[in-house]
This record gives C-alpha cells, structure tokens and sequence, in this order.
C-alpha cells in the first residue's frame, strides 16, 4: 500500500518553485540514397514527420540528405555535424537514420547518397560524447550498430536485430508517427518515452506482417543499458522489461523511458540537475526490483520505499 500512495504522490504532486529550463537538445537527421522512387517518397515523408515533432519539441533540426549541390558528400557533412554536436557539453543529442542498410559479415553500414558510413564510423565519431545520447537506425541489416554503439547512458534503438534481415523495413515510418504521439502514452504521464513508441511501433510492425500473411522479417531492438544485446518489443509488459540484465546491470528500457522528444508540461518544469538526480534513483528503483525475488521482504520494501520517497521530493522540491 505505501509503494501505490508514494507512486500516486510522484505523479500527482504540484510542481512548486521549478523554473522552465530550455537547455538545447538537438535532432541531427540523416536521410539515405532512395534506390528507387517509391522509397524516396516514404523517406521524405518520414523525415517530415521528424521535422515536426522536433520543432514541437523544441529542438534545433539538423538534415543531411536533402541538398542538391554534391550529393556525394553527405558522408563528410554528417561526420563534421556530428563532430560537432558531440564537442557540445550538454543537452540531448539525437541521431536519426531514414534509408537503407547493408551488412557483408563483418561491418554494418548506412547508405547515403555518395560513400556509406559505417556503424564502426559512427561509434568513433560519438565516443568522446558526455551529452545524453538517443541513436535510431531505421534502416534494413541495423542490428550490428547496438553492438557498436551501446555505452551507459545511451539509447540505441535498432528496425532490425541482426545484420542478416536486410529487407526494406517499416518500422521507421511508424516510430516517427508515434514518437510524438499522445496515444502511444502508455503510463499516461503526459507525454511519449524513447520506449512508449519503440513498443508501439513494433507492435505496428507485427500487426502489419500477420494481417498481410507475412513472415515478419524485420524485428527491432533497443538497447539502453550499455550491454550492447538489445531488447525486442515482446520481452516487455508494459514499460517494464521482464527479462533479467546479466552482471547487476538495469534493465533495457529504462533510460529510453525517461528520454522524451516532446516533453509533457511537468517533465518541462524540471531543471536539468533535477531531472539528472530522478533517472538516477529511477534506475536505482530499477535495479532493486531485479533483486527483488532474492531479498527479503521486509528490507526490498524499506529500500523502495526510501528511493520513491526521495524522487518525491524532487517533484515537490520549491
């Protein structure tokens, strides 16, 4: 009972005293060679439907893919972006990838207009990165880039979960219409997670392959505990992984729970420190429920009650 009336007082609780902060977040959008027409008419449309959700979300947009002098150097603008945008100290760095993706066995790749880049190019420009980070491949044979570029702190979703399914995939064009989708609020706190709308979306994906008679063959991943596995849609229930992570680690899906594009009115209250301090103890929270089956009961509930009590008075905090 006390768990149930300090959750109700976390998400219930008047935000007091907590200035609006606007700390830049960023969207570097990357659109791929089309191949074929039809294609390049869905990726335009699902970079469209970034565009807008960032620009409702208050992030500076960046596109590489769209201009029409030299093509063939969209490979050296997104590295020079990036290279960029990573050298920045703080606020939200988010990498999307619209197009296709080829994988030979050994390295994963990203096909823009003139030379691809790689997952391993992308692992080196990002590396030296302290700001938070949310990477989404959309493209076919996408899987290999959780291997490369997973790291604590990061969100790395993937459309598939190897390098072997390199068929043209749909789950782009569907995360980008629920991203910023209030019905994709699975939690109903007012506003959809990195994780809300990879769950969605996935589940869109299923839909599709079983109402046309299909074998699926795409299956997205996400990954945001630094293990660099990757976890599939139908390991969750709810928002809340049920498989167990290896070595004490968190679970995939938390960081991507508390990652938004369009920020609800009260997450928007929270000050930069504030928010940092709640994901922490959140995923403190995270790793106690793991432990939960070897603890006692007493002690699992004490330490519970402790860490939801302290992420209330973050919320109420003048």
């Amino acid at each position: 009972m006390c768990l149930l009336i300090l959750s109700f007082i976390i998400f219930s609780a008047p935000f007091l005293g907590h200035a609006q902060t606007n700390d830049q977040r960023t969207l570097v959008l990357a659109i791929g060679t089309a191949g074929e027409p039809e294609y390049g008419e869905q990726f335009s449309a699902c970079a469209e439907l970034w565009k807008q959700a960032a620009a409702k979300g208050g992030l500076q947009t960046i596109v590489i893919g769209e201009e029409t002098n030299n093509p063939e150097n969209d490979r050296a603008r997104l590295l020079d972006v990036l290279t960029n945008e990573v050298a920045r100290p703080s606020g939200e760095l988010w990498l999307v990838l619209i197009g296709h993706g080829t994988f030979d066995g050994r390295s994963a790749n990203f096909n823009l207009r003139g030379p691809d880049i790689s997952a391993d190019d992308l692992a080196a420009v990002l590396k030296p990165a302290t700001r938070p980070l949310a990477v989404i491949n959309c493209a076919s044979a996408s899987g290999p880039f959780i291997n490369a570029l997973s790291a604590p702190g990061r969100v790395i979703i993937t459309a598939t979960r190897s390098g072997s399914e390199v068929n043209v995939t749909r789950f782009g064009g569907y995360f980008a219409k629920v991203v910023a989708d209030p019905a994709a609020d699975l939690d109903k706190d007012g506003q959809t997670s990195l994780l809300e709308a990879f769950l969605l979306a996935s589940r869109q994906v299923s839909q599709f392959y079983q109402e046309a008679g299909r074998l699926a063959t795409e299956h997205a991943l996400l990954d945001d505990n630094g293990d660099g596995l990757g976890t599939p849609a139908d390991w969750f229930r709810g928002v809340h992984a049920v498989k167990t992570a290896a070595n004490g680690k968190s679970v995939d899906g938390v960081r991507a729970h508390q990652v938004h594009l369009v920020r609800g009115d009260s997450e928007k209250k929270l000050s930069p420190e504030a928010r940092a301090r709640r994901d922490k103890l959140e995923n403190e929270l995270s790793v106690l429920r793991s432990r939960k089956g070897s603890m006692d009961e007493t002690e699992y509930y004490h330490q519970a009650e402790s860490i939801l009590l302290e992420i209330a008075k973050i919320y109420q905090t003048p």
